[in-house]
């Protein structure tokens, strides 16, 4: 059996295991040098408060919520076998989900490569008042390739290291105890699939791969009818909510679904529409959501049962429009009978990200709320030193956000990682915009997938590889756009595995016509067509300037980089960590910084500049160029030190 190490001696690992929380760490060994994953001493204040009853319990579908849910976070058994060979016999250890098998939080530290099998196992119960319900059992997500199985029986499969899915397993229990079996391949970066910064060997800029459960696993019981979906769409133009509810199947005319919008309990517009439609809510007088005001309302859906609404429509034929309006009022009006058959809660923010003028003419710029806000963010990597891809618990994200907005920025840019949707909903509650890029992929060895910056063309890329990448850049969307922190869609990275970005663009626009829509971040740029953003990288001392565009809104999508080591704090404590530029102390950390922000200054006034991503809030691996240490104890910075730099970006007349 095998377990955590770092790759120093037998006794100083034995020390850093006892940071640790307690894993029944007797019933495994540590395993052989080759084994094991590089994971420094480095544990974050969270990570050390982390034990297998507390890990990640708060409900993992805030944007959706029902009363009745069962969490299987916590110890599993695990074992990691070659691909080839079937179900092993002995498992290795136990491990904690939801930290990834690489991660120090799972208690086991070990490499997974492209030929490794990883297998799950544990048991539940399904308690006593859920029976005659479907069970539906969720994944947050599991890097990467993942097939389950109940009691013996395949439930389902599923390919995509950062959506969730989920499947109904009703007909796989048994009374009492179920065995629960999950296997996962992940090829990481002998693989062209989506996987941000992943790869086997780790430097640089590419960090510790993460494999198999990397969030939560959970139960819920559901009506045989029920909810599946719930889409909001605000327009504060026309001051309205646009609601879509979907059912799991499609349902004839008894079936209706209410949606009721709510202030503090007060009900603020309430409707009934037909299952399956599309509904629109009235929302008078909004306050309009903010990162200075992050203002939410609640939203009830229910599905409930009603008197047949159409029956006293006339027969014959009709125009559809008459008929569409006609049953629509007929649902308004329609009398519901009985409790709700099924019933979710949810939320919603009156919001608006769009293009627009600006104070320069001729420049378009990013507008929130139909005005001009500078967008002052941070490249946000969203690793960690002892969960890697998992942050140690909620509150770890928490104090994160909390730290941005009282140093003075109100966006961050989430680089090439999808996060738990708790996440979001902590940045929706606390108030900070974000760019969400869709994780890149790119094949070491087979696959030339990398678009230099003075590239003329874009790659061609294999049906296998265009089908997984849209499948997910279409899940990423599925499952985020909900959320009212997220204002901007980001499609590429610096041309790594850049190829028909106009066309994604185009599609990206077309799924979520309410954000904006940069196409591609850095390096190769592909015109205005697709995209509402034109978007350079630059690390130079001073950063460069974006040129005028007409189309798009300019904006520094990368800059910054600005280096210091901060002993104790290090992931390579004895190697040389980098930064763009390396700072001799933090006087010199603290004029460099003010060199970098009094140009993004000048160009936000000058130019028309619309936003700034800063790289980068933490330290990551050998990266040493965050406003953070990578555990999150020590700011370069005070906070109020960097907030007054960035103070004149928000002085009246400057945006």
């Amino acid at each position: 059996m095998k377990t955590l190490v770092v790759r120093l001696s037998l006794a100083f690992a034995s020390a850093v295991l006892a940071l640790l929380p307690c894993y029944s760490w007797s019933q495994v060994a540590l395993p052989a040098q080759d084994d094991a994953v590089h994971t420094s001493a480095l544990v974050t204040r969270w990570g050390r408060a982390v034990t297998p009853e507390n890990a990640w319990q708060s409900y993992p579908r805030p944007g959706m919520r029902r009363e009745r849910w069962r969490n299987l976070n916590g110890e599993w058994d695990y074992a990691i076998r070659p691909k080839a060979e079937p179900r092993p016999t002995r498992m290795d250890g136990r491990i904690l989900v939801p930290f990834a098998v690489e991660s120090k939080l799972s208690g086991v530290a070990r490499k997974v490569g492209p030929e490794d099998r990883i297998w799950y196992r544990r048991s539940f119960a399904v308690p006593g008042d859920w029976l005659g319900e479907r069970i539906m059992l969720h994944f947050g997500a599991v890097d990467f390739e993942a097939h389950v199985l109940v009691n013996g029986g395949l439930v389902g499969s599923h390919r995509g290291g950062s959506d969730t899915f989920a499947f109904d397993i009703t007909d796989y229990l048994k009374p009492g105890n179920n065995e629960l079996v999950v296997q996962v391949t992940d090829p990481t970066s002998a693989g062209a699939q989506p996987r941000g910064k992943q790869q086997l060997t780790p430097k640089s800029i590419w960090y510790t791969p993460v494999s198999g459960i990397w969030q939560t696993v959970w139960l819920e019981p559901v009506p045989s009818l029920h909810i599946e979906d719930v889409n909001v769409t605000p327009d504060i133009d026309a001051g309205a909510l646009d609601v879509d509810v979907v059912l799991n199947r499609s349902t004839g005319n008894g079936h209706a679904v209410r949606i009721t919008a709510k202030v503090g309990g007060k009900t603020v517009s309430s409707t009934i529409v037909r299952a399956n439609r599309r509904a629109r809510l009235p929302v008078s007088n909004a306050r309009l959501w903010s990162p200075d005001d992050p203002y939410l309302y609640d939203l009830d859906v229910e599905l409930v049962a009603v008197t047949d609404p159409l029956q006293h429509l006339e027969n014959g034929p009709r125009e559809e429009a008459l008929i569409t309006k006609a049953e629509a009022e007929a649902y308004r009006t329609a009398q519901v009978t009985g409790a709700p058959l099924d019933a979710v809660r949810s939320y919603f923010a009156m919001r608006k990200s769009s293009l627009g003028p600006g104070k320069v003419a001729g420049q378009p710029m990013l507008l929130l709320n139909n005005r001009p806000v500078f967008q002052n963010g941070t490249l946000d990597q969203g690793w960690w030193p002892d969960g890697l891809l998992t942050p140690p618990s909620e509150e770890a994200i928490a104090y994160e956000i909390d730290f941005l907005k009282k140093a003075g920025f109100n966006m961050l840019r989430k680089h090439i990682k999808i996060e738990p949707a708790h996440y979001y909903y902590l940045a929706d509650t606390m108030g900070i915009l974000i760019w969400q890029d869709m994780p890149s992929g790119e094949e070491e060895d087979s696959l030339d997938q990398f678009v230099r910056p003075k590239a003329s063309d874009e790659a061609l890329m294999p049906a296998r590889v265009t089908d997984e990448f849209e499948y997910e850049l279409l899940r990423m969307i599925s499952d985020l756009r909900d959320h009212p922190s997220i204002v901007t869609w980001v499609v590429n990275n610096e041309g790594w595995g850049q190829y028909a970005s106009t066309r994604l663009g185009h599609m990206v626009k077309a799924l979520d016509p309410s954000r904006t829509v940069n196409k591609t971040s850095g390096w190769l740029d592909t015109g205005d067509a697709g995209s509402d953003i034109f978007d350079i990288h630059t690390y130079e001392e001073v950063p460069n300037a974006p040129s005028h565009n007409r189309r798009r809104a300019i904006v520094l999508g990368e800059f910054g980089g600005i280096g210091l080591p901060v002993e104790g704090h290090l992931w390579f404590p004895d190697q040389r960590n980098w930064g763009y530029q390396t700072a001799t102390d933090r006087d010199d950390y603290l004029q460099r910084y003010q060199r970098k922000y009094a140009e993004v200054i000048r160009q936000a006034r000058e130019l028309g500049l619309s936003a700034a991503v800063y790289t980068q809030t933490s330290d990551v691996e050998g990266e040493v160029n965050g406003l953070l240490t990578y555990d999150r104890e020590v700011s370069k910075l005070p906070a109020e030190s960097f907030a007054r730099i960035h103070a004149p970006l928000f002085e009246r007349g400057a945006e």
